[in-house]
């Protein structure tokens, strides 16, 4: 791919970065902590990066949000399995990813991808692709948040085709399930991957509007419930839940895997983790109570616009 395709990916995800620390600075008593990295010579890899990390504020207990821009010799298994023929061939890759924990159990946690990969073996023309999305995970759901989120999720989508919000609303449900558990991981959102469709400008604009979303669709349920009163039960039931996000992540997430297999940075690859997480045997909530409402009326798949 031309450099002046790669400086303009790269200076939005970098401003994408920075626009939404600093929206986070604003409406917690912490700044985030900034993390630069550059992988040597001797890794698998080769690239740089920023982590910023922002742990114990009033609001969030644990928000990640890291860019990332790196080069390889072979894509890892994880990039390959929707096309096989790129299989071994080099790549770059870059893109902004976070998981905000927030501290009270009535704010949801929330997760964003924003993404390019290119490749091709020598003397092909290469191929390049964008990916991206986010989803909610709520403890205790609320219809109003749900309903403004996948809204916006909706609206971001529109402009590329009628299609794309059932399209990649379906493939966020789908991709975001625990299947060791039978169970989704939260409320969803929207996700696509390898999407090329109408070729660089296109792919690039859907990735732009997907992380400009970000924000409108996340903060006002902030606003709405970083105040409600809980207590004990609410933090254990919290916490559980925690233990799925952790499940999915290490699990089945194909961003955490293709990080991993492709020898990139570990810290800042499991920026998502929750900075606290229990589990229980056979734990169920009680019928009719707020936490058995999350499994029967917000996890189950539904269109909530």
């Amino acid at each position: 791919m031309s450099d002046t395709r790669v400086s303009l990916v790269r200076s939005y995800l970098t401003s994408l970065q920075n626009r939404i620390t600093e929206a986070v600075t604003v409406i917690d008593d912490r700044v985030f902590v900034s993390d630069g990295w550059e992988k040597s010579p001797g890794d698998l890899l080769l690239g740089s990066g920023t982590t910023r990390i922002l742990e114990g504020g009033s609001l969030f207990e644990r928000a990640g949000c890291g860019f990332s821009h790196v080069r390889g010799p072979k894509l890892p298994p994880s990039a390959t399995q929707h096309r096989p023929e790129l299989a071994g061939a080099p790549f770059e890759a870059m893109g902004v990813s976070l998981v905000f924990h927030p501290r009270n159990p009535f704010v949801p946690t929330v997760h964003m991808n924003v993404r390019m990969i290119s490749a091709g073996h020598p003397g092909d023309e290469g191929v390049c692709w964008f990916g991206g999305g986010m989803d909610l995970t709520p403890y205790y759901g609320n219809e109003q948040d749900a309903v403004h989120f996948h809204s916006v999720c909706r609206d971001a989508v529109q402009p590329f085709g009628q299609d794309k919000h059932p399209q990649f609303k379906k493939w966020c449900d789908d991709y975001f399930f625990l299947k060791h558990r039978n169970e989704q991981r939260g409320i969803g959102g929207i996700f696509f991957d390898d999407f090329s469709e109408g070729g660089f400008e296109n792919g690039f604009s859907l990735m732009q509007s997907v992380g400009n979303a970000f924000l409108p669709a996340y903060m006002p349920i902030v606003e709405r419930r970083r105040d409600a009163v809980y207590g004990e039960r609410e933090r254990a039931f919290q916490l559980y839940r925690r233990g799925r996000y952790v499940e999915f992540n290490l699990v089945w997430d194909r961003g955490t895997h293709f990080g991993l297999q492709s020898g990139g940075r570990t810290e800042s690859i499991l920026l998502s983790m929750p900075p606290l997480a229990s589990w229980s045997y056979q734990s169920a909530p009680a019928e009719g109570s707020p936490e058995m409402e999350l499994y029967t009326h917000f996890l189950p798949r539904r269109e909530w616009v």
